[in-house]
């Protein structure tokens, strides 16, 4: 009897429950094991295990910026999807984000466009890592 692979697990770390409820919902009707935290502290020992983030910017306790750093100096290497609502972000800070390999999306997001983009983000991710380890 073969197993079936488990479902990619994604992170969704949004202060705005509607909006964190809304992404977790769409992604798990495709398919997807998904965690949900309300600020990057929350998150943290939430990372453990996920293939991918979908993170936003400004929230209270830990920032998704001071979130992003910490992970990437964790060695944390799985790709993250920044949903931002924040139009007045500035040109050095989406630079930052980009660097420590986010991919920067403004609000509002159709949750049709979000799961193609995590679907996206996830694939990449897989072949990246397939490159590496062959």
């Amino acid at each position: 009897m073969t197993q079936s692979p488990p479902h990619p697990s994604v992170l969704v770390v949004d202060d705005d429950t509607t909006v964190a409820d809304a992404y977790a919902q769409a992604l798990r009707q495709e398919g997807y094991d998904v965690r949900v935290a309300a600020n990057g502290e929350e998150a943290l020992p939430l990372v453990a295990g996920v293939q991918g983030i979908v993170l936003d910017v400004r929230m209270p306790v830990l920032d998704g910026v001071a979130f992003l750093r910490r992970l990437r100096a964790d060695d944390h290497e799985m790709p993250v999807l920044i949903v931002t609502g924040d139009f007045l972000i500035d040109d050095a800070l989406v630079r930052e984000l980009e660097q420590l390999g986010g991919t920067v999306v403004f609000k509002p997001l159709w949750l049709e466009d979000l799961v193609i983009r995590c679907h996206a983000m996830l694939e990449r991710a897989a072949v990246a890592h397939a490159a590496r380890t062959t």
